[in-house]
């Protein structure tokens, strides 16, 4: 079997450091905790960034800091957001793109979606935009489906050109306004994926471990860590995202799978190779 792809979401947007005070928020802050990911098993790290006092920003100065604290410690792909927090502008949540070097790979939000009490815009002209600025700076794209209608969605920008098949999906479960996390629907999401396509399973809360178990054994990848889930077990906080990189690490040896290293996942996930 391919060997796991684990993604550590170490920051995210929603979160605050009232909910859990093991949330990274500094540039340190959030090396220290991809180090701690990348020795407990994740080859990718996903990336949010956050001001001082803990707001979420799209900021490309405090991106750029993160991002160099991250390369210069650990061979981890940094994939950064370009969904930001929902109410940002389009050229906010861009931002991250403009890093010198670029990042290896960012997130590619498929459609637009009820997002709790909130909704979450992603409009076909924007996302044609957000892929027209990746595919020009040679980074790598994984895209966000939070529903059914937004793997079709991805099936007609392929047709359209705008983005290139096969590609990496990932499969966003148990948003409130979006799919729900259960066998079934993961099964029906993966159906739809064209030949030679990679899928990731990010469940939200109690789902998280639930759903990356799942995705493990059906031939996919994991995404986890404080961005969608705090808790390691009912009422305990995770110490940290590596907790759960841990766990889902264990997951992927239970279900026969060897864990990617960093140059692996380059390799499934079609990216040339680190920026130098």
């Amino acid at each position: 079997m391919t060997p796991a792809i684990i993604t550590a979401a170490i920051c995210g947007a929603e979160t605050t450091r009232e909910m859990t005070p093991h949330l990274p928020i500094t540039a340190d802050e959030l090396a220290q905790e991809a180090v701690r990911c990348r020795e407990a098993g994740a080859s990718v790290i996903h990336l949010h960034v956050r001001r001082d006092d803990g707001t979420p920003t799209q900021d490309r100065a405090l991106f750029q800091k993160a991002l160099d604290a991250i390369r210069g410690r650990t061979d981890a792909i940094v994939q950064t957001s370009t969904g930001g927090a929902v109410g940002m502008t389009a050229d906010e949540r861009a931002q991250p793109l403009e890093c010198t070097p670029p990042p290896e790979m960012a997130t590619l939000n498929a459609g637009s979606l009820n997002f709790g009490d909130d909704v979450f815009l992603n409009p076909f002209p924007l996302v044609r935009e957000f892929a027209r600025r990746m595919r020009a700076k040679g980074i790598a794209y994984e895209l966000e489906c939070y529903d059914v209608g937004h793997v079709e969605a991805c099936l007609r920008l392929a047709e359209e050109g705008v983005i290139g098949l096969p590609a990496h999906f990932d499969f966003v479960m148990g948003v409130r306004g979006g799919i729900q996390a259960s066998e079934d629907n993961l099964t029906f999401l993966v159906m739809k994926l064209p030949k030679g396509c990679t899928f990731n399973v990010a469940g939200i809360g109690r789902h998280q471990l639930p759903m990356a178990e799942l995705s493990l054994r059906m031939g996919g990848h994991a995404r986890c860590g404080l961005e969608d889930n705090i808790y390691s077990s009912k009422g305990v906080l995770a110490k940290g995202s590596f907790e759960l990189v841990a766990r889902v690490a264990e997951l992927a040896r239970a279900a026969g799978r060897e864990i990617a290293t960093p140059a692996q996942a380059r390799e499934i996930l079609r990216i040339p190779g680190r920026p130098r």
